[in-house]
């Protein structure tokens, strides 16, 4: 049976990684940006309507206002039919965030399953152990920085959310300009994911450096004895 210490580390190791899991869960559930702009007829110079798009991984919200006719309530879209309307980079960039986000979740359930693992059974040092949680959450570090990268490139770099207002308007075609976009609650909770990652495999570093260190004091009265000692 494990010691006491590689218990506690490991389970803890198993605990941070499942509440990591959560709270990407729930990221994926919620809005992950929101952008408001000016919105006109097409071929006109001025206008006073406005567009906000509130973007989340499997549905957004589009809010009109005078844009292009009075008052339009705000209407629930699939995200990916809609951004097949919009095509290129901000379709295959948003495509890649989810993908990526799922194999975080898979590589986070590789870590858990391994630490659990651990805290039950003696293994060896081989990727059922320490080695395969040190590579399943730097690889659900890794991969959850990736996403924080590539969603705000697709939402400020690429014009995603002009070209979902625009894909929007169903009978008038109109411009959109002067676009303000804030992250949301879901792009924000993938850092505390990334964290919780780090810190499990925190607590298995420490234990490795305790077990290090525990055996080192085991064999220091060898090493420190005289050697006309050692030769009897």
């Amino acid at each position: 049976m494990p010691s006491t210490t590689k218990v506690l580390h490991f389970f803890c190791s198993a605990l941070a990684t499942s509440v990591s899991v959560g709270l990407l869960g729930f990221s994926m559930s919620t809005s992950w940006s929101e952008s408001s702009m000016e919105c006109t007829e097409q071929n006109t110079a001025y206008g006073n309507g406005s567009a906000m798009i509130t973007m989340a991984l499997f549905d957004l919200i589009s809010a009109r206002s005078f844009c292009p006719v009075l008052g339009q309530d705000p209407e629930v879209f699939k995200a990916f039919p809609e951004l097949a309307k919009v095509g290129g980079a901000p379709q295959i960039l948003h495509g890649l965030c989810v993908l990526l986000l799922v194999l975080c979740l898979v590589c986070s359930a590789g870590s858990i399953l391994i630490s659990l693992y651990n805290s039950i059974s003696n293994p060896y040092e081989t990727y059922m152990g320490p080695i395969g949680i040190y590579a399943c959450n730097a690889g659900s570090a890794c991969l959850s920085l990736l996403v924080l990268i590539v969603f705000a490139l697709n939402v400020h770099v690429t014009g995603m959310p002009e070209g979902l207002a625009r894909s929007n308007s169903k009978v008038i075609p109109v411009d959109v300009r002067d676009t303000q976009t804030q992250m949301g609650l879901g792009y924000f909770l993938v850092i505390p994911y990334l964290a919780l990652s780090l810190l499990a495999t925190g607590f298995i570093y420490l234990y490795q450096h305790a077990a290090y260190t525990h055996r080192r004091e085991q064999q220091k009265p060898t090493e420190d004895a005289p050697k006309e000692i050692m030769m009897y």
